[in-house]
């Protein structure tokens, strides 16, 4: 059996806590584990760790590849060039499949951003929907709904049989009168977008009801590179695998979730899944409360203080708060959807960025430069790479550092510093068994993350 994780997600309703380039299946909201992890382990309980792939998009590949390499050394990592959505994400992966394993075989795709803790339940499930899999059919599952969801989608089931349900048709996230209408009848079921199927049924089905992706597929050779070419994945329709393949298929079936499930969709879901204290409250962080009720508050570093708030949602970043009714966290993607518009990088990334070498932190930024701190962690080290648009000027603050600058090898220890010249081949590193924290000025007139050239890089980012 194979797995695909679906590891991509603009971090838009988990905002200011999730931001584009470092979305929430990267966060760690459930323990030691981020939301990426813990869906590999989850597979990793009934499908050999070598079986599981996943994609993602190519701003977030070196992020995925880092998080999965801590539980399986060299994963395989697809890189989407250009976002296109769940149908050609899910035919790319298929198609590799195909090419480097075995079409014959019965794969199941899973979101990367769910969060679920009983793996028992989950792997039952899937023991329960696999020979319908085997037989040619596309197992759905589904969560039988406990109140009238008006954020998701529905599947209507008709007959049953040995807990497998043959589907009537998919719906739409409905009103709330029409959800109510939905948990009385009690044969609608919420989508979950999980699904399992033979990788010769999901490409039968993607040639007769998707033949704009399915002609591409032709074009992408793994066998040679695990790169899914620009030119390529340009030419697919930006289209979901339900509106693609399962709402046209008649040959899907539902098999009942016997696990927790949770998709994390807004606020109010994590406030949900998460225990409270006998106020009925989430306190995350230096948060110090005084007749507070039924209240979701995080804070990474600063003190929040509230007074006499109920049912509010209250998030602090270091460059962001949110605040809002808890019936309101759906519409924190208006938020976020306003800042990208307003091409605020607010949306975009945090200013304390976590690298797979240590993190960095934004402290000031202007026309024609910017000034960070940034640490590595101990024995890792930066590309080897250039800028084309901009110098460096590097002060080490604590511990010590090892500058390759064209070539050569320069040791610097506190209050030394350093200069990096415009397309100057460099690599910041830390040999030592300590932080290295630097000042970093940029100064240039393209001032960009865009803006380097890798030659050599550990982690596999060149």
């Amino acid at each position: 059996m194979y797995g695909i994780i679906l590891a991509g997600g603009s971090g838009s309703r988990l905002w200011p806590l999730s931001r584009e380039l470092y979305p929430k299946q990267l966060l760690k909201l459930d323990g030691e584990n981020s939301l990426l992890q813990s869906t590999f382990n989850r597979l990793k309980s009934f499908i050999a760790p070598e079986n599981i792939i996943s994609i993602t998009n190519i701003k977030h590949a070196p992020d995925v590849r880092f998080q999965l390499s801590q539980l399986q050394e060299n994963p395989t990592v697809l890189a989407e060039p250009i976002a296109k959505n769940t149908a050609p994400a899910i035919a790319a992966s298929v198609e590799y499949l195909k090419q480097i394993k075995d079409e014959n075989e019965v794969v199941i795709i899973v979101p990367s951003d769910h969060l679920i803790k009983d793996f028992e339940g989950f792997a039952k499930s899937v023991e329960t929907g696999m020979d319908a899999a085997k037989n040619g059919k596309i197992v759905t599952f589904g969560i039988q709904p406990t109140y009238p969801e008006t954020g998701y989608g529905y599947i209507k089931t008709k007959s049953e049989n040995n807990n497998v349900y043959d589907v009537d048709c998919f719906v739409e996230k409905p009103d709330l009168k029409t959800a109510q209408k939905y948990l009385l009848e009690g044969n609608y079921f919420w989508n979950s977008g999980i699904f399992m199927a033979k990788v010769s049924t999901l490409l039968e089905e993607l040639s007769l009801y998707s033949k704009e992706i399915f002609e591409n597929l032709s074009k992408l050779n793994f066998k040679e590179t695990n790169t899914i070419k620009y030119g390529v994945f340009e030419n697919m329709p930006s289209i979901s695998f339900d509106y693609a393949v399962m709402e046209k298929s008649n040959k899907i079936v539902l098999c009942k979730l016997q696990s927790d499930w949770s998709d994390l969709g807004s606020w109010q879901s994590l406030y949900d899944v998460t225990e409270k204290d006998a106020d009925g409250n989430v306190l995350e962080g230096n948060a110090i409360v005084e007749n507070v009720k039924n209240s979701f508050i995080y804070t990474d570093k600063k003190i929040v203080a509230a007074i006499g708030l109920e049912d509010i949602i209250l998030v602090n970043t270091e460059d962001a708060v949110l605040a809002c009714k808890s019936e309101y966290s759906q519409e924190v993607k208006n938020i976020f959807e306003k800042l990208k518009k307003d091409d605020d990088k607010a949306h975009l990334v945090h200013k304390t960025v976590f690298r797979p070498w240590g993190w960095y932190t934004c402290l000031a930024d202007g026309e024609g430069y910017l000034t960070k701190v940034i640490c590595v962690s101990p024995q890792q080290k930066l590309s080897i790479q250039s800028h084309n648009h901009r110098s460096e000027h590097w002060v080490v603050l604590e511990g010590k550092a090892k500058v390759v600058l064209d070539g050569k090898d320069n040791y610097l220890e506190a209050g030394q510093s350093i200069d990096i010249p415009v397309q100057a081949k460099h690599s910041l590193q830390n040999p030592y068994d300590t932080d290295l924290k630097i000042i970093e000025v940029q100064k240039g007139d393209y001032i960009s993350e865009d803006d380097i050239i890798r030659y050599e890089d550990i982690y596999g980012r060149v």
